[in-house]
């Protein structure tokens, strides 16, 4: 099964939503989903692959120009290693099916995390991605992959240290915008909205520099069930947010 080629729609257009111009995803319950359903938990991550189809569909569609989804955190390493290679075959095969119609639908790949634990047959797998999605000028989908932010957050003051042990920087030069230089983000806006599914109400260490000011959506529904149902209705959910950032005035998106 492969990504259906997006309708040429903005359904947003005449529906009154505020649409985030970068949208990012917690995908959380696969396992739940599986299990309440007296599964096994790695059928939950088969069709969590599927949701995350429809979600880049919907995003296209919506036209939500950056998409940011947490695919594998630095913290599953502690699952059982059976299903982290489930996982990991899961990645392979979704590129595998799906590459050429994400190229299709001008989406630009960029995968972000760290490459401690990787084999080398993934860290090429996600060279070519990249670099076969890279003059792509439609949405880009960017995959959190092996992250984690507080390690991020840790890596940019490493690489920010370094330049100042080298003596091309100056501790008082640094500012806001030195340390998100340093970001795996470098160069991409910060989400404007969070969403995550399962019903649990935290970021579990996502994007939490970038996150500063994003508006939260928490969904009850597992992420296997995601669905436009449910994308609209978080969309409406953040339509709904007076986006203050501090201030006084409502700023968008």
């Amino acid at each position: 099964m492969s990504v259906e080629t997006a309708i040429a729609t903005t359904p947003a257009a005449t529906s009154g939503l505020r649409i985030p111009g970068h949208l990012a995803v917690i995908m959380d319950g696969n396992g739940r989903w599986a299990q309440a359903r007296g599964k096994v938990r790695t059928e939950g991550h088969v069709e969590g692959v599927k949701a995350l189809r429809r979600l880049v569909d919907l995003s296209i569609r919506y036209g939500i120009k950056h998409l940011t989804v947490f695919s594998f955190s630095s913290e599953n390493w502690r699952r059982p290693r059976d299903e982290v290679n489930f996982i990991f075959g899961l990645l392979h095969r979704f590129v595998a099916s799906d590459l050429a119609t994400l190229i299709q639908n001008n989406v630009r790949i960029r995968i972000i995390g760290s490459s401690k634990g990787l084999d080398e047959p993934l860290r090429r797998l996600i060279a070519e991605v990249q670099s076969k999605t890279a003059n792509n000028t439609g949405l880009e989908l960017i995959v959190a992959f092996n992250y984690g932010g507080k390690s991020e957050l840790t890596e940019a003051v490493q690489s920010i240290a370094a330049e100042v042990a080298a003596g091309r920087l100056k501790p008082e030069d640094i500012t806001e915008a030195t340390v998100e230089r340093a970001l795996y983000t470098s160069g991409i806006p910060d989400p404007d909205m969070i969403i995550r599914t399962s019903g649990e109400q935290r970021v579990s260490n996502f994007l939490i520099w970038q996150g500063a000011y994003s508006e939260l959506v928490f969904v009850e529904e597992h992420w296997p069930d995601f669905n436009e149902q449910v994308f609209l209705r978080a969309l409406d959910e953040y339509s709904s947010r007076n986006r203050r950032f501090g201030g006084i005035e409502s700023r968008s998106p």
